[in-house]
């Protein structure tokens, strides 16, 4: 399977802490590949490299066979590279529906040129992108929740919200940090099976997750980061077992 993501000699150091440190690994396409590590091991760093936040001091970033690590964020999510965050970044004051249809970029209605045209145009762009903001919600479970005013949900389903945002753009790659964190067990299990149901679409996930449970059983490849470096990857059973896995990251005892 080919790799749509390939990190080599990733380093980033911010004054004397260096939080990444030639970190090398890919990602196969169409997978679902976890991302731990204990606190501080430099995940959301790498996170903040990739999706073009932050720039690295050293090494190579490529996405789908381009190099990206020069790139603005704005260029890498153009490319079809988006991500998530750890505290939810929802538009508080409109409705689950409008925090989708933001989405689309260079939209008609946006253009000066369309005051000056016949609405015909305007009209059908919006219906397509009411048409696919409604699919999404529907794959999410957020349908109900449609006309809601987004600061209204709940925690969990705010990681849905910004999970369904990420989907209107049509992403290649998801990076989703921590998207289980502050989630309570019931909507967790409808979270990961939300998520099994994007990779069977076509986009390939990969995830930083605390939550071994949701590592193990969701992710058919895992990558163990301490101190800015990669120090094993493998099958979930594989880095269950890892003794350096288990000394770094789960204090010795298999989760």
């Amino acid at each position: 399977m080919k790799e749509i993501l390939e990190i080599k000699c990733l380093s980033r150091r911010f004054g004397g802490l260096q939080a990444v440190n030639k970190c090398e690994f890919s990602v196969r396409a169409h997978s679902i590949t976890g991302l731990v590590g204990p606190n501080g091991a430099g995940k959301s760093t790498l996170f903040n490299l990739v999706s073009g936040f932050v720039r690295p001091d050293s090494g190579e970033i490529r996405f789908a066979g381009e190099r990206i690590d020069t790139l603005s964020a704005h260029s890498v999510a153009r490319l079809g590279l988006r991500r998530t965050f750890q505290i939810p970044r929802e538009l508080k004051q409109m409705t689950v529906l409008e925090n989708l249809l933001l989405v689309p970029e260079n939209q008609f209605g946006d253009r000066i040129v369309s005051v000056l045209s016949q609405g015909k145009r305007v009209r059908e762009e919006e219906g397509k992108n009411l048409q696919i903001a409604r699919g999404v919600l529907e794959m999410v479970g957020l349908s109900e929740k449609a006309t809601h005013q987004a600061a209204l949900l709940s925690g969990g389903q705010k990681k849905l919200l910004e999970l369904a945002r990420c989907l209107m753009a049509k992403p290649k790659l998801l990076l989703l940090d921590e998207p289980t964190a502050g989630v309570n067990p019931t909507l967790i299990r409808h979270l990961m099976s939300v998520l099994r149901r994007v990779n069977e679409s076509g986009v390939t996930l990969l995830i930083i997750e605390h939550n071994m449970t949701v590592i193990m059983e969701l992710c058919e490849r895992v990558i163990v980061m301490d101190r800015g470096q990669v120090i094993a990857a493998g099958s979930p059973s594989a880095i269950q077992s890892n003794k350096q896995v288990l000394e770094a990251y789960l204090g010795g005892v298999s989760a």
